[in-house]
Parts: C-alpha cells; structure tokens; sequence
C-alpha cells in the first residue's frame, strides 16, 4: 500500500501509516497497538504512544563475564598486561558501571588473569557498586590520596610489575601520565586491539537491542510524519520526536531536523526555517534500547515533491543499495564508500567530497555508542566480518536548495549484509519498513 504526502496528511493521523514490523505490513491496527487510542479516532493527533521495548533485556552477568575472558585471551595475545578504563561506553560493556567522568578518577582494571577491580572516590562507592554487574573489588580512595597508587597495588596484587598497560584513546592525559609514574618498569600502549577486538562484533542479544532501537525510532518517525503541518519550526519537529522516541521506550533520544536549504548542511546550521510547501525536511533521530543504539535518517517533501527533489531523493536511495550490494564479506570497508562515490561522479556530483555531492564518509560502526570503528571511508581496509555494524547513509547535499539523506543501518551475518531497517522506496512512501532479525 503506497500513501502519498497529500493522502497521509488528511488522514486521521499515525494510525493510516503503513511500514512493516518483522517483514509484514504494520497496518492502521498495528500501529494504533503502539499508541493509547482506538484504531479510525480522528482525535488521536494528541494520543500517548505506548512503550514496545519491553520484550528485551538488558545485557547479563554471564554475557559480561564472557566479554572479560574474550578480553583477557586478546590481552595475552596482544601481551598486554593490563587494561585500564575510564568511564564510557567500554566501561558500561564489561563491567555494567555507567558512570561519568570528572577530575575524581573512577576506573576499571582488567589484568590478563584474574579478577576484574573497580577504583572510586570512597564517597562514590554506594552509587557506583548500583550499576556494577560483575565482582566486588572495589577500592576506594580519599579526598588526599592518589588512585593511580590504588592501581599500582592492583596490578602488584596480580602480580605484574612489568609489561604493557593497555590505555582507550579516549582516556584523558593526566589519567595516563598519572598511571604510569607508578608504574616506572611498565610501558603503555593502546587499548584498542582489545577493545575495538571485542565491541566491533556484537553478539546476537545485541543485534537483538538494536533491532528493538531501530524498531522505536522507526515508529517515531511514522508518528511525526502524519503530524506535520504548515508553519512548524524545526526545534517543533525535533520536539515531536523526542517525544514520540520517549513513549516509545527509547532512551537517550536524540533528534535533528533541517528544513529547506538548511538541509544542505550534513550536521545543521542556524538558519531559522519553517515548513512550507514543497518544503525539504531532513531528519537524522536515533535513540538506545538497554544501551544499544539506533541511527535512522528519513528526508521528506512537504506536499507534492519537485522533480529535482525526487530525482535527487532516488540517487540517494540508489547509493544506500550499491553500499549494501557492496559489503560483502571479505571486503575491504573502505570500498562501500569508493564504490558509491563513483556512482554519484557518474550522475553528476563531486568528484570525492566535492559538493554537490556527498561530503562525508557513507558510514559509520554503530552500537553502544552511535559512531565506532570501522567506518564506510575511502582508504579503510579493515575487512568485513560477521557480528560488525554500520550505518549507510550517502547523502546529496547542494548548498543553496537542499539536501537528501537516507541512513538506515546494516549488520554482518556469514551470508553477508541484513538490514535492520529497510530504506523507503520512494519520497511517496518515505518511512521505511523493520526486517525481521536474522542470524549471523
């Protein structure tokens, strides 16, 4: 079933929005399910969304003791002694802690063998032992006191006084420096080969939290879609989808929405737009279920869409598929982007970043956290493996008018690339659909 923009728009808002749900038809029935109201109630442009994440759980005690032990095999074939973590997402994955980071040090300590141990402020151990799944060696410092000692007697306790302590890129300078004047006989190198070793290749029960995330913002998206309306402002569309992604039981939303030529600018400007007919609407929203994120992009016309708009629109959605056709297995990442951008020099734009034409990378790692490694990049050469997500999303913009985006993300299986959320088939029936989970 095809609706137009026009036809959606005069129906009796969400519940006419069709899509697909685990590779069927989400009808007016299906989706009025998602939402507090009766199917046909021409009132429902107020209704509460209901949340749809509750058939999900979060990550277990014994997934993260699983995660460890990958860790600890890389850590002894990297011959890395140590691993220390500041708070962020690599935290949250091994330990459960979900923390922040200030001046006060808390960190994790994995050693190659052994347990794992937490170091914290004493007066923030109540709160950090509340999200903390695996062990109980946490240990504390005071106001005067140093925790990059606690961390030497940690890794003594283990019995290492020598060897490589692994550091994330992302930890901060005087954490660093502070570590390793303790440790004068060891020598510190990147955490990556290990981290990036076990967070690139998700599991299926994490395939599974990203699949529901997807499933939220996609419904989010038919929800404000049925709701736009002439003279809205952008900060008004952004507003309806946090709002929409929040019932829905996402967490963390976060949303953008660009009209018109402000739309021209991959990440926004502060060009005030507001909706009108014709009106180019871009928006990149995303949100994360027990964690796991998801990253959906949708450009809509206002009414009935120009020419240059559709033809633009199409160009796009036919990159989204030559990056699919193109992540194989065994293929080298940075080859998606090479092979869209010859594409698009083909019909016109770039060549490379130039604009008009696509001035960013075609993808980017998704999981805990919405950008990771690897990315869809020229000159990439990591290879394609099961279990490795991306986005895909090569967008057209043509400073001036307007850009199209579409960005649904891909996961490996051994039979190659799955999507979580099918690419819309025209700008006349611009949402998209969920496709059922497959195994890797």
């Amino acid at each position: 079933m095809n609706i137009s923009k026009r036809t959606f728009l005069k129906a009796s808002g969400a519940s006419v929005a069709t899509m697909a749900i685990a590779g069927q038809t989400l009808s007016s029935t299906a989706l009025s399910a998602a939402k507090n109201v009766p199917v046909n109630d021409n009132k429902n442009s107020t209704s509460i969304l209901k949340p749809i994440t509750g058939t999900v759980s979060g990550i277990s005690k014994v997934e993260r003791l699983e995660r460890i032990a990958q860790a600890q095999k890389l850590m002894i074939q990297f011959d890395i002694s140590a691993l220390i973590l500041e708070p962020g997402a690599a935290m949250d994955y091994f330990s459960g802690i979900q923390w922040w980071r200030s001046e006060r040090l808390t960190a994790v300590i994995i050693t190659r063998e052994g347990k794992v141990s937490v170091v914290c402020p004493f007066f923030e151990e109540p709160s950090v032992r509340e999200s903390l799944a695996i062990g109980d060696d946490i240990r504390v410092w005071q106001e005067h006191e140093s925790p990059f000692v606690l961390i030497k007697h940690i890794l003594k306790d283990a019995g290492l006084d020598k060897g490589k302590v692994a550091f994330e890129n992302s930890v901060r300078y005087f954490v660093l420096s502070g570590v390793m004047e303790q440790l004068s006989n060891m020598q510190h190198v990147s955490a990556e080969p290990v981290t990036r070793g076990c967070r690139m290749y998700k599991s299926q029960h994490e395939l599974e939290l990203m699949h529901k995330a997807n499933e939220v913002t996609l419904l989010a998206y038919a929800d404000v879609f049925s709701k736009l309306k002439a003279g809205m402002s952008q900060s008004d569309v952004k507003s309806l989808m946090h709002k929409a992604q929040g019932q829905l039981g996402g967490k963390g939303a976060w949303n953008m929405a660009l009209f018109n030529q402000a739309s021209a600018y991959p990440h926004g400007t502060k060009q005030k737009q507001t909706l009108t007919e014709g009106s180019v609407v871009l928006m990149d929203c995303g949100c994360n279920v027990h964690g796991y994120q998801s990253d959906i992009s949708r450009t809509f016309v206002f009414g009935e869409p120009a020419k240059r708009q559709r033809d633009v629109w199409q160009t796009v959605r036919q990159g989204q598929e030559i990056a699919f056709e193109q992540a194989k297995i065994g293929t080298q990442a940075g080859l998606v982007d090479d092979a869209v951008r010859e594409f698009y020099q083909n019909k016109g734009f770039g060549p490379g970043y130039k604009l008009p034409g696509l001035s960013h990378r075609t993808g980017h790692g998704i999981g805990m956290e919405g950008h990771e490694s690897v990315n869809f990049v020229h000159g990439e050469t990591a290879v394609l493996k099961p279990g490795m997500c991306f986005s895909n999303e090569p967008g057209i913009y043509i400073q001036g008018e307007f850009g199209v985006r579409l960005e649904d993300c891909i996961y490996m299986t051994k039979n190659g690339p799955q999507w979580f959320t099918k690419p819309p088939a025209s700008l006349d029936d611009p949402i998209g659909q969920l496709i059922k989970l497959q195994t890797l």
